[in-house]
C-alpha cells in the first residue's frame, strides 16, 4: 500500500497527540492566561525579575521553547550542500528572497493602518521554519534527509541574517510605503540582541547537545530515544509563554475582538502562495516529487517560536507585535495539514520521478 492511497485518518494518526492538537493546546493556554489576568498583582509578579528588558519567567519560556527544537536539527547533514547545490540554492532563494517580500506585501495589503500588528506579521514571514516542517515533509512523503539539511541551513542562516532582515523590512522598506510612523523606534542592534539571546544561545546549546549526544550514545539512540523525550518539552515553553502573555494582556485582547481575525488573512495567503509557488518552481526545475515536497514545505512554513521571541524581546510582552505572532501557530497547523493533502493529490498530477520506498517515521 502506498502512502498516497491511505485514508485521511491515517495521516492524522502519524502525527503525535501534541502536534495534532497544537492549536487546541494554544487556545487552552490563552484561556488560562486570560483567567489569570483577573488576579490582582499578577503582572507585577511576572515582572518582578528582569532578564534584560524581558521578565525572567518569559525569558526562560522563550529559551526553552527554542532549545529542544534546535537540539534535534541534524547539523551534521550540512555536508550534503556540495552535492545538492541546485536544490539548496533554490531553497535559499525561496526562503530568504521571495518569502520575506511575499509576507511583507500581504502584511501591508491587509494591515496598512496597523503598524504594530503589521510588524508582527512581518516578523513571522522572516522566521524560516526549523521544526514542524519535518513533520509536514514526512507526512507528504518528502525526502527526510534533504529536509534535515534545509532545516539546518535555515537555522544557521537565521542567526546571521534575521536581525538585518527584520530591521530592513520593519524600518527601511516600511518607509517606502509611508510606514515610518511606527509606534516604537527600533534599531538593528536591539533586534540583534533579541536574536542572539533567543536564537543564538539555544542554537549553540542545541549544537553542543547534538554533537555530544551523537558521540556519547550514537545517532540512532539520539534520534529515536533522546530527541523523542526532549522534543515535546518545547511545547511547555511555548504554552508557558502564551499563558503569561495573555495574563498580562487580558483587557487589551478583549478590546481587539475582530482585529485578531484580520491578522489571519495574510498568514493563510502566505502559506498557500509560498507552497504553490515553490511546487511550481520545483516542477519547472524537474526536481523529484520527494525533493519538491521538502523544498515547498520549507518555504511555506515559519518558525513562529523565533518570531514570538524576537517580538517579545524587542517590543515587549504587552505589545501588539507579540500578540500577532501568537496567531501564527494557530493558523499554520491546520493550513499546512491541508497542504499535505494537496501535495499528495499533486503527486499523481505531475510527471515526476516518484520513489516507491516506504516513508520513514519522523523522530
Amino acid at each position: 500500500m502506498t502512502f498516497v492511497n491511505q485514508p485521511q485518518k491515517s495521516i492524522l494518526n502519524q502525527m503525535t497527540l501534541l502536534d495534532r492538537f497544537l492549536p487546541v493546546w494554544i487556545l487552552i493556554a490563552m484561556v488560562i492566561g486570560l483567567l489569570l489576568g483577573f488576579i490582582n498583582g499578577i503582572q507585577d509578579l511576572f515582572n518582578a525579575v528582569q532578564f534584560g528588558s524581558t521578565s525572567l519567567p518569559i525569558a526562560i519560556g522563550l529559551l526553552w521553547m527554542m532549545y529542544p527544537v534546535l537540539a534535534k536539527v541534524k547539523y551534521e547533514e550540512l555536508g550534503k550542500l556540495r552535492s545538492e547545490g541546485k536544490l539548496f540554492g533554490t531553497s535559499l532563494f525561496l526562503n530568504w528572497i521571495i518569502g520575506p517580500f511575499v509576507m511583507f506585501t500581504f502584511a501591508w495589503l491587509f494591515l496598512p493602518h496597523d503598524p504594530e500588528f503589521r510588524q508582527g506579521i512581518i516578523l513571522i514571514g522572516l522566521a524560516r521554519c526549523i521544526a514542524m516542517v519535518l513533520i509536514w515533509n514526512m507526512l507528504a512523503g518528502g525526502d527526510n534527509e534533504d529536509a534535515a539539511v534545509l532545516v539546518a541551513l535555515n537555522s544557521i542562516f537565521q542567526v546571521l541574517a534575521y536581525s538585518f532582515y527584520a530591521y530592513f523590512f520593519l524600518d527601511i522598506a516600511s518607509k517606502w510605503f509611508g510606514g515610518g510612523g511606527a509606534s516604537v523606534d527600533i534599531t538593528m542592534s536591539e533586534i540583534g540582541v533579541s536574536v542572539f539571546i533567543f536564537l543564538g544561545i539555544p542554537l549553540i546549546a542545541g549544537i553542543l547537545t547534538r554533537f555530544y549526544g551523537l558521540k556519547k550514545i550514537g545517532k540512532e539512540r539520539y534520534d529515536t530515544e533522546f530527541s523523542k523525550k526532549l522534543g515535546p518539552t518545547a511545547l511547555i515553553g511555548l504554552l508557558f509563554t502564551i499563558i503569561i502573555m495573555f495574563a498580562t494582556q487580558g483587557e487589551k485582547i478583549f478590546d481587539l475582538k475582530w482585529k485578531l481575525l484580520q491578522v489571519t488573512a495574510p498568514l493563510v495567503l502566505y502559506f498557500v502562495v509560498m507552497f504553490v509557488l515553490s511546487f511550481l518552481i520545483s516542477w519547472i526545475l524537474k526536481f523529484t516529487y520527494e525533493k519538491t515536497v521538502s523544498l515547498s514545505f520549507t518555504a511555506a512554513s515559519n518558525n513562529f517560536e523565533l518570531a514570538i521571541a524576537v517580538a517579545i524581546g524587542t517590543f515587549g510582552i504587552n505589545s501588539n507585535q507579540a500578540l500577532s505572532t501568537v496567531i501564527g501557530p494557530l493558523i499554520e497547523v491546520p493550513v499546512l495539514l491541508g497542504l499535505v493533502y494537496l501535495s499528495l493529490w499533486l503527486k499523481d498530477k505531475f510527471s515526476m520521478q516518484i520513489s516507491s520506498q516506504p516513508l520513514e517515521n519522523f523522530s
